[in-house]
């Protein structure tokens, strides 16, 4: 973390870092980010499968296939989606 401090990047993409790692784990990196956003002004990019990190994040993209050959974009703001359920 400290390497990353010395200077850090505007963006930072992470792809499925968190596959290998157990909930307890994960979650102690979703903890990590946060706390690098609040120090820096990166915005973070992570592909995931992991549902925990994406309960985490602030707004998700997934790519749905509709028909056969067509991908779809889905974007949902998790902040937004939270208040209407509220």
């Amino acid at each position: 973390m400290q390497f990353f401090l010395t200077n850090p990047s505007p963006i930072c993409v992470l792809d499925e870092v968190d596959a290998p790692l157990d909930d307890a784990n994960v979650t102690r990196f979703c903890s990590l980010l946060e706390e690098l956003t609040k120090i820096t002004n990166t915005k973070f990019i992570i592909v995931t499968h992991h549902a925990l990190t994406m309960s985490k994040m602030n707004r998700l993209y997934g790519v749905t296939m509709p028909e056969k050959g067509i991908s779809q974009l889905v974007a949902v703001d998790l902040q937004k989606a939270e208040s209407m359920v509220a």
